[in-house]
């Protein structure tokens, strides 16, 4: 099996932004064997609008055609008053309709253990939206505070053990995942 690729996509527009720093962070511990690709545009998608989904605008149809290409995603996202920003909600809402999402491996991401609600509110989300999440791969890395950029995460240790410990997890559920074949009965010619 050839590399991995993962879809690396962080819920915030901020320049300094801890979970574009941990996307970015993940993208350079990433094992030989994933590629990792940073989504960059969630700032450009409209607003979802269901009257659109006939023809979709460029932007819409080029975030699905990045999650359909990725073998998994992996989602970071901060807390806004209790829940996911309005940024990855709205990229989430374009995505509900969209088959190449159905059954999608996920790693949700946590980078501060007391935004617990925002992470609750994420994995019941991507629940509805029939995303598979990879649990093992998903993790709370305490960053607010203490490890807010991307060369800190790589530099400190404990920080960059974790993140490549939810990367290699992630791979493993790939690897396990492209192991199961459907079996049919053999057709009786």
């Amino acid at each position: 099996m050839g590399a991995m690729h993962i879809l690396a996509v962080a819920g915030s527009l901020r320049a300094d932004s801890i979970n574009a720093a941990f996307c970015r962070a993940a993208a350079r511990l990433a094992p030989p064997d994933l590629s990792i690709r940073v989504q960059r545009t969630l700032g450009s998608l409209p607003l979802f609008n269901a009257d659109l989904e006939s023809a979709p605008p460029h932007e819409v149809t080029a975030l699905r055609e990045a999650v359909g290409a990725a073998d998994a995603l992996i989602i970071a996202s901060p807390e806004y008053a209790h829940g996911v920003s309005g940024v990855l909600k709205n990229a989430l809402d374009w995505l509900v309709s969209y088959e190449g999402f159905v059954g999608k491996p996920v790693a949700v991401i946590n980078t501060s253990p007391r935004a617990h609600h925002a992470y609750d509110s994420l994995l019941e989300v991507l629940r509805t939206m029939s995303a598979t999440v990879v649990h093992q791969a998903s993790i709370t890395v305490p960053l607010l505070g203490s490890c807010p950029t991307e060369a800190e995460m790589i530099t400190t240790a404990a920080i960059a053990q974790q993140i490549r410990g939810a990367l290699l997890a992630l791979g493993s559920a790939l690897q396990s995942r492209s192991m199961v074949r459907p079996i049919f009965p053999m057709d009786p010619a």
